[in-house]
């Protein structure tokens, strides 16, 4: 049995979460979920968005379904919190092309690894006479362990190339340093294809060739914006997961917020909560369960009968994931 954090948060936070508990239900393992606050709505109970409670049981738990929340103008971000409470240095975000879903690329297949506790999320900031200034960390360790979980994630899921993303031409002291460790750690996986791209010509493409891709590997604002990019590519942040793992740790969340427009309409697209648990049960090295879930997901993708608005239906979050664990069944 696995002990489960369970992190609804706010808005379709709460929807998503019972959409993907409501599958996980349906297939033989047994989970015990330990529920837990975090938000805005936390907030205005406890006075703080993110409880020591509420970390203690991530910590203990084998992993954490994260769902989404809001964090409103001078709270503390509580998933950011999290991250950096549970060291959870590196943060997965697969950009993958489903069959059903109208996309700009049909058939892509790669993976952004986004540095996930330094660069300017830091959150060193200041005041002063003129304005704010930010700094931006960036340190030798975090590089190495960022670069070597890359070329670890590539060696194990059968992949070829990894590309560092960064902007060492402007800023040759942070991202130098990012560089020159990466390409120090390829040394160790000669069988791995390398190389290395700005950040702006990277965005670029990520639009006219995305094909040239397979692992990328950067620093923690940049890979936030690349990977909302990637998600463009392949129908939105409502079918992008994503994984936040450390040594003794790992989150699991959708890419996308808690989008208090649609909140409590019920028809917010449950799909990448559902991946993201996907990634879970990788994690948890429960293979099989994993790719079950996946496949019926992607039939009920591919069918087009029975989804949310978003991808073209006229279904309800929850009809949706009845319809993919009736699958299961």
């Amino acid at each position: 049995m696995y002990e489960i954090a369970v992190i609804p948060g706010d808005g379709v936070g709460n929807e998503v979460m019972n959409a993907i508990l409501y599958v996980l239900n349906t297939i033989d393992m047994e989970f015990n979920y330990k529920n837990a606050i975090a938000g805005n709505e936390c907030f205005k109970k406890t006075g703080t968005t993110i409880p020591e409670e509420t970390v203690e049981i991530a910590k203990n738990a084998d992993a954490t379904l994260f769902g989404a929340v809001t964090t409103v103008h001078g709270q503390k971000s509580a998933i950011i919190t999290l991250r950096k409470e549970l060291d959870l240095y590196a943060n997965l975000r697969p950009v993958k092309s489903y069959p059903g879903v109208k996309t700009i690329f049909n058939d892509l297949n790669f993976v952004i690894v986004r540095e996930n506790t330094e660069g300017l999320y830091a959150g060193v900031e200041k005041e002063t006479e003129d304005g704010a200034t930010a700094l931006r960390v960036i340190t030798k360790k975090a590089s190495e362990r960022i670069s070597r979980f890359a070329f670890d994630y590539a060696k194990k899921t059968g992949r070829s190339k990894v590309t560092a993303v960064h902007k060492a031409n402007v800023l040759k002291k942070t991202d130098g340093l990012f560089r020159d460790t990466f390409y120090e750690v390829s040394k160790d996986y000669s069988d791995i294809e390398t190389d290395d791209r700005y950040v702006d010509a990277a965005a670029m493409f990520l639009i006219t060739n995305p094909y040239m891709f397979d692992v990328i590997v950067t620093t923690n604002l940049f890979g936030d914006i690349l990977s909302d990019e990637g998600a463009g590519l392949v129908g939105g942040l409502g079918l992008t997961p994503s994984a936040n793992i450390g040594k003794n740790n790992a989150l699991f969340e959708p890419v996308h917020g808690s989008a208090p427009d649609i909140a409590g309409k019920g028809i917010s697209n449950p799909s990448a909560m559902i991946l993201s648990a996907v990634m879970m049960l990788d994690y948890l090295e429960e293979h099989k369960a994993a790719r079950a879930i996946e496949d019926a997901l992607i039939e009920v993708l591919k069918e087009n009968r029975v989804v949310t608005p978003d991808l073209g239906g006229n279904s309800s979050t929850m009809q949706m994931a009845k319809e993919i664990a009736q699958k299961l069944i």
